[in-house]
């Protein structure tokens, strides 16, 4: 029997530890796509205790808790005091067997407290007082984290209308050598169905200095902030969408659905999918033209629980794995672009595992000369970065794509702990590649082989952005 997560935690031949140990843990980190706070970075923010650090905007973490029946104000209220949500989450983590929190948890302690206890409600007291004193250290300040986990450089979520002004901050500041760039991430500009569109597109006109009245102004406007974007270093834009859309003729009739839209009147789902189209069109040539990477996430079917979510705000683990399909759109959306020389290099993600194959079959439709993978599926994402979701993607994408072009992991989180992630990844990765050596299915050639776990850990994602 193995011990729990020893050295070789994950890794189980001899090729696996070779590949890890020698060549993926010696990779720096680019984590292209996350939703941290960049202000905490410019501020270099302190934790006073383990919870602040690990519960404070984890809903993986929220979801188990609610699941081991935990009362809200445990979780993200704000009466109970920080100790008791820690130890409410102490008292799940004994059933979270096989859940990649309860490995990631474990990581974290190892990693960055230097902790090797098993946390539970009979530990909870001593780990919180191990974690505390050590949150005290110099190097455990957000930027201290940063550094720790080797990260050379990371990408956060930005709304078009933000001034970006952390980002400056950081980039100014020489004293800190890990990069920190933007992501246009227009989700607002496109939920043309919500309520506070409207008020959305005239903060974006007041941002630009505009009035936007037409669908060419609100283009012009667009066009503006992603000059100042990509003035700011950023490389790719990213897309949350229920689904990915296409619809025929939607740019020739997007101008009067937007003017109704701007009007007040809500549009019907057959205008919203037109005008989403027509705007997602319209992002994939400007992204090609500046040479920015296009990320498109889709298939959440979010805030399923009105009433919890109405109290807790979203983002906060009331969403699920949607079951719409989507194929025929992709396809089309991405030949649309094809067909006029304007797609951009897309990574395509969907939050259900069932799309695994379609979309690895689709992204190898659309390659291109001298950009390998140009389209592709990215890394099993959100409920899926388990260890069977990832073993499960990589070797639906070795066997239908090609693994050696695959751009890696990310965390898609909040925590500034959750670069584990990576580590987590790159283990489940040498292993499955060894076990394909062990047995003959692929030479033992150690060159080539870390190599290949090299360029996926790190290279593949500096080449394919341009970082």
């Amino acid at each position: 029997m193995k011990a729990f997560m020893n050295e070789d935690f994950l890794l189980n031949n001899e090729t696996a530890k070779e590949l890890y140990h020698q060549h993926a843990s010696q990779m720096p980190v680019i984590d292209y796509h996350c939703h941290i706070n960049p202000e905490e970075i410019a501020i270099n923010r302190r934790y006073e205790n383990i919870t602040q650090v690990w519960l404070e905007a984890d809903h993986y973490k929220w979801r188990l808790m609610r699941l081991n029946g935990e009362d809200e104000k445990n979780v993200t209220g704000i009466k109970s005091s920080d100790y008791e949500k820690f130890l409410a989450f102490a008292k799940m983590m004994p059933k979270a067997i096989g859940n990649p929190v309860c490995h990631w948890a474990h990581l974290e302690l190892r990693r960055y407290f230097d902790c090797d206890l098993i946390l539970s409600e009979n530990t909870a007291a001593e780990i919180w007082d191990i974690c505390n004193r050590k949150l005290q250290a110099a190097e455990m300040s957000v930027r201290g984290i940063i550094e720790k986990s080797g990260v050379e450089l990371l990408v956060t979520t930005d709304d078009p209308v933000d001034s970006l002004k952390w980002h400056q901050a950081i980039k100014d500041d020489a004293t800190f050598t890990a990069k920190v760039l933007p992501a246009f991430r227009p989700d607002k500009v496109m939920n043309i169905e919500k309520t506070d569109f409207g008020d959305y597109i005239k903060t974006l006109g007041s941002v630009c200095g505009m009035a936007i009245k037409t669908l060419d102004d609100l283009f012009k406007a667009l066009e503006n902030r992603l000059d100042f974007f990509a003035a700011m270093g950023a490389a790719t834009a990213d897309h949350g969408l229920d689904y990915v859309p296409y619809a025929k003729n939607a740019e020739t009739e997007a101008p009067a659905i937007f003017a109704k839209a701007l009007a007040g009147v809500l549009p019907t789902d057959a205008e919203a999918e037109k005008y989403k189209t027509a705007l997602l069109l319209f992002f994939g040539r400007q992204y090609q033209k500046r040479g920015f990477v296009m990320q498109l996430h889709y298939g959440a079917l979010r805030n399923i629980n009105h009433d919890k979510m109405a109290k807790t705000g979203p983002d906060s683990g009331y969403d699920a794995i949607s079951g719409f399909e989507c194929s025929h759109n992709i396809a089309a959306f991405l030949n649309h672009l094809e067909i006029v020389g304007e797609l951009p290099k897309t990574i395509l993600y969907s939050l259900n595992p069932n799309d695994d194959a379609m979309l690895q079959t689709i992204a190898a439709g659309f390659s291109g000369p001298g950009v390998v993978a140009k389209v592709q599926q990215g890394s099993a994402w959100w409920f899926n970065d388990t260890k069977p979701g990832m073993e499960a993607q990589l070797t639906n994408l070795a066997s239908r794509g090609l693994l050696g072009g695959f751009i890696g992991m990310l965390t898609d989180s909040r925590s500034f702990l959750s670069y584990v992630r990576h580590e987590y990844f790159r283990r489940i990765l040498c292993n499955m590649i060894g076990e394909l050596v062990e047995k003959g299915e692929y030479p033992h050639d150690m060159e080539t082989l870390g190599n290949l776990v090299r360029d996926i850990s790190y290279r593949n994602v500096k080449v394919y952005f341009g970082f």
